[in-house]
């Protein structure tokens, strides 16, 4: 029997399967900044998308403000380009670990996966994680090893880690006959041969063609569509985006919702679009095999079924990984709450929390002791600490503590998240790292030196051990190495972790900064913020030397008199302060500390602000 991976012309489909011979479903997935968004582009631009003269922004797919800030991809995309005289639907996927569950739903969308590889860092974490997601679901795959241009690029090593990898996911044998395309997004090239120059992306449009194959599902049997994504707008409503599996879609049809909990919900379809590019044109009917926006349906969330009204068949949603780190959100509290923020109401907080679960399929929300507070679930500090920034930017203003993991009873034991690390370091700076995450419980798996002056470390380490890893694997290797994980397994609790070993300088009184106050305490510790910025009684302003806190007069003026000294006339010089981002701020706070969060400042705190209610942190050792 012809291998399934073969041109579809010879596959061995049976004829009443193949829903439209003339379509191709495939996702693009890959790690963080493998170069999945810029291949896109040029598949936009190569297939006839774009009008000559048209400006199209880089990185066209990553139309969130956030993207386009940080050049990774938080939500996943849909997209159609014609090639002769098929239509190609394409999914530009997440590359990070996070965002998983974006991921797992587009799964369920396509035939086939495109798996784009760095041709220098080769196969990362979330590579195999969406991998492993892809062949689970027996989908075809095409590997595109990417940035060929690279002076370090080493194909053929990468290639060879490629086929390790599909082994170790127990790939079978029909599945380890992928094709192999050698790209550079960037110029918007492929080729088949190692080291060939392609001139465009024809190979890549034709390996898409011959080797992904085309939708099956019945036409003539009754509608079956599988809401994955949602969206919305302020003139049609709620958005829902999906594959119809079976059966076809017209205006104006009654259809049946078959909701998670069982119950049946009645409507009719008042508008239907397909992709066309990066924009979306209005349809009179789809068939089986298309991926098409159905508006007009109220309260339909992700996983749900779009179904005949008669025959209403309900499609099993896809099974996602369990999230592993939570957060507590709750109103600000601070004296300076409610200067800038909009919205700064449990209510309101609880709302937008609420908008969030329809297309986050990934977090949930948890109910806590107060009613100011809730408990907010999900796959990691990025995907959360991405929420608080959407959140801040659309006028919230909220507190929330430290990241703290998941955890759960199997039989008489308590299990927690392990996660499998992979670093890459300069040579020079492997002995330290080692040393850290040995402290945090980590144990090292697997050493490479590839000969290049960098090493590859690999891990298994609590998800504990990695909550505020990150600025001190920043520091130690002076910028210079590169951390990715993700979850592997739960296991049996591997002991006390310690936290951040300083403590806090925490201001005792309110007032504005002063520089005078500020250069006395420079020798004390690093130092948070600016001259003029206004602190309240338990914010904290900088971090301490030692291990214990200390409260300090940040706002402590210079006394003036008719006295001269010789010290009189010298200039206050001003050591830059240490800016923290959300990220970092969140990643440095304690047990016993908050981060406040507001439209125009990230301020750090402690729980208890009054200095003499405060429980102490004793010094350690």
């Amino acid at each position: 029997m012809p291998s399934p991976l073969s041109p579809p012309s010879s596959a061995p489909f049976a004829p009443g399967t193949i829903a439209n011979p003339l379509r191709r479903n495939i996702a693009i997935v890959a790690h963080v900044d493998h170069g999945k968004t810029t291949l896109v582009d040029a598949l936009l631009h190569q297939s006839g998308t774009f009008r000559a003269n048209e400006r199209v922004a880089e990185r066209a797919m990553d139309s969130n403000e956030l993207e386009r800030e940080r050049g990774i991809t938080i939500l996943a995309k849909n997209t159609a380009v014609h090639y002769r005289d098929f239509l190609i639907n394409i999914v530009d996927t997440p590359g990070h670990a996070d965002f998983g569950g974006e991921v797992e739903r587009t799964l369920s969308m396509v035939d086939g996966v495109m798996l784009l590889v760095d041709a220098s860092e080769g196969p990362l974490p979330q590579t195999r994680f969406v991998l492993r997601k892809a062949l689970e679901r027996r989908l075809h795959t095409i590997v595109v090893i990417n940035k060929i241009d690279r002076p370090d690029a080493r194909p053929q090593e990468v290639l060879n880690e490629i086929y390790d990898l599909y082994i170790d996911l127990d790939a079978g044998e029909e599945q380890l006959g992928f094709p192999v395309l050698y790209s550079n997004a960037k110029l918007g090239t492929a080729t088949a041969e190692q080291h060939g120059r392609g001139a465009d992306l024809r190979p890549l449009f034709e390996a898409i063609v011959q080797h992904i194959p085309p939708p099956r599902g019945n036409p003539d049997a009754p509608l079956q569509l599988l809401v994955a994504n949602l969206d919305a707008s302020d003139y049609l409503g709620r958005i829902a985006i999906g594959r119809i599996f079976n059966g076809r879609v017209r205006v104006g049809d009654p259809v049946a919702v078959c909701k998670l909990d069982a119950a049946v919900q009645q409507t009719k379809v008042t508008r239907l679009y397909a992709f066309e590019g990066l924009k979306r044109i209005e349809i009179a009917e789809a068939a089986a095999g298309d991926i098409v926006c159905l508006a007009g349906i109220e309260d339909i969330t992700i996983g749900e079924t779009i179904a005949d009204a008669e025959h209403q068949k309900a499609i099993p949603p896809a099974a996602l990984d369990e999230p592993t780190v939570s957060m507590i959100f709750g109103v600000n509290t601070s004296p300076m709450a409610g200067r800038d923020g909009q919205f700064v109401t449990s209510r309101q907080i609880k709302d937008r929390l609420d908008r969030e679960l329809l297309g986050n399929v990934s977090i949930r929300l948890e109910p806590t002791d107060s009613p100011e507070q809730v408990k907010v679930v999900g796959r990691g500090e990025l995907q959360l600490s991405i929420l608080i920034e959407m959140m801040r930017r659309e006028g919230f203003e909220l507190q929330v503590s430290r990241p703290d993991i998941v955890t759960k009873r199997l039989g008489d034991q308590i299990v927690e998240p392990v996660e499998e690390l992979v670093i890459d370091v300069p040579e020079e700076h492997q002995g330290v790292v080692i040393a850290q995450v040995g402290e945090r419980r980590g144990a090292l798996t697997r050493m490479v030196n590839n000969g290049s002056g960098r090493v590859r470390l690999e891990f298994r380490i609590p998800a504990r051990g990695l909550i505020g890893f990150r600025s001190q694997f920043m520091t130690d290797t002076k910028g210079t190495g590169m951390m990715n994980h993700i979850f592997a397994s739960w296991e049996g609790w591997h002991g006390a972790i310690p936290s951040r070993k300083n403590g806090a300088l925490v201001a005792d009184r309110p007032g504005p900064a002063t520089a005078y106050a500020i250069s006395n305490l420079q020798e004390r510790g690093e130092i948070f913020i600016d001259p003029g910025v206004q602190v309240y009684e338990g914010m904290i302003v900088g971090e301490n030397a030692r291990p214990s806190d200390m409260d300090v007069n940040i706002t402590k003026e210079k006394k003036q008199t008719n006295m001269r000294a010789s010290t009189a006339d010298e200039a206050i010089r001003l050591i830059p302060p240490r800016r923290l981002g959300l990220e970092q701020a969140i990643e440095f706070i304690n047990d016993d500390e908050l981060v406040e969060v507001t439209p125009s400042t990230i301020r750090l705190r402690k729980r208890v602000l009054a200095q003499n209610i405060r429980p102490r942190r004793e010094q350690a050792g």
